[in-house]
């Protein structure tokens, strides 16, 4: 806009008028204060407006979350509640979402084999199908139910952390599309399972991937074990960092290869040089605060920023309360004591997959075999930094 322009004998509506349909400066400015489900709409107004909104939704690149607890007080589970009542109000646009909730009351497509009639189960078709809703056309949704949930409470990421070993509790992480950071949903069975799947999910014969979150289900079947060993062999000689752990059931994406009850492999696989991340694994020795702020203060030395940088902790349903004598969300205090800005998530499961492991932008410590990357009765507490 000339800078000289005279407004002078021009109401204020006419002013604001001219300003909102040319200059982009300050339509721009507007928009970033707009939620991203507006702002889509938003965009639909005129070409400057759908410029303006394109610039913004490329700049909107910090991650962001929605956790619940319950009981819900309402049909279905208590983070599709949150999630319906929240997802309107973000600054970013999904383009990767990764869900977990527990196991006791909800029940996805495959649903729980080990549930019991009485209690309350919230049925997969309906929850399901709202959960894709919820979220844009072509956004990645992995969706996971596991014995226990760790989550961050809903808009601070320095929000107490807690730890629910029962009860109804979820959250769903939502990345958007980031510059330098490429996010690589994958799922194999044992159909599936081949070099070039391994290749086209960047999980080999990728210079680039830096994490793996990686989550194994029906890991009690025969064969199971040997077949989650074809995935982490490779990974186990690359020089990225792995965590996850063995959880209940998998209900998004769609289990079409294999059949109900048959095992397999999910997660997401985290490439680009600005991503960075560090994992310490608490051993079956580690049963107190003091010898858990020890472990969990190695993973300083990896010296990660905090903006943009999640925790996440997968440990085995026998620790928690169980392992501290009685003693609740000793290990979630405790990181959050060691990183009071970094929000934390993970689960409670059948099994621990993680090491000891520092990936940075041009050294990794601590090569790994693939022995040493299954546990129990651990803790795998991980930073993931995304640039």
């Amino acid at each position: 806009m000339d800078g000289n322009t005279d407004f002078s004998g021009i109401s204020d509506e006419c002013t604001a008028e001219y300003i909102l349909s040319n200059v982009a400066e300050v339509v721009e400015r507007i928009l970033t204060f707009v939620p991203t489900k507006s702002l889509l709409q938003i965009a639909c107004v005129c070409r400057l407006w759908m410029n303006c909104a394109r610039r913004v939704l490329r700049v909107q690149q910090k991650l962001t979350w929605v956790s619940a607890s319950g009981p819900s007080n309402y049909d279905g589970h208590a983070l599709c509640h949150s999630l319906a009542e929240e997802v309107e109000n973000v600054y970013l646009l999904p383009k990767t979402v990764l869900v977990m909730v527990d196991s006791e009351t909800f029940s996805g497509q495959d649903s729980s084999y080990k549930q019991k009639k009485a209690r309350k189960t919230h049925h997969s078709p309906d929850s399901v199908e709202e959960l894709n809703r919820l979220f844009p056309n072509g956004c990645d949704i992995m969706a996971i139910a596991t014995p226990g949930v760790v989550l961050t409470p809903s808009g601070s990421h320095s929000g107490p952390p807690k730890e629910f070993q029962e009860g109804e509790a979820g959250y769903a992480i939502m990345f958007p599309r980031m510059e330098g950071v490429d996010i690589r949903p994958f799922h194999f069975c044992k159909r599936t399972i081949s070099q070039s799947h391994l290749e086209e999910a960047g999980l080999v014969n990728n210079p680039d991937l830096r994490v793996v979150l990686l989550f194994g289900y029906e890991a009690y079947k025969p064969g199971a074990n040997r077949f989650l060993n074809q995935v982490l062999e490779p990974l186990a000689r690359s020089k990225a960092l792995i965590a996850g752990g063995h959880v209940e059931n998998v209900f998004s994406p769609e289990r079409e290869c294999c059949g109900r009850g048959s095992y397999g492999v999910v997660g997401l696989a985290l490439s680009g040089p600005r991503i960075q991340g560090a994992s310490v694994l608490l051993e079956q020795d580690v049963s107190s605060p003091k010898a858990a702020e020890a472990t969990i203060r190695r993973l300083k030395a990896a010296n990660l920023p905090e903006r943009n940088t999640l925790g996440f902790m997968f440990a085995c349903v026998g620790r928690g309360h169980n392992y501290y004598n009685n003693q609740r969300n000793v290990e979630a205090d405790t990181f959050r004591k060691v990183f009071p800005n970094i929000p934390l998530f993970g689960f409670f499961g059948n099994g621990e997959i993680g090491c000891d492991r520092i990936v940075k932008e041009d050294y990794t410590l601590c090569d790994t075999d693939t022995d040493s990357l299954q546990h129990g009765y651990t803790t795998v507490m991980t930073l993931v930094h995304l640039g």
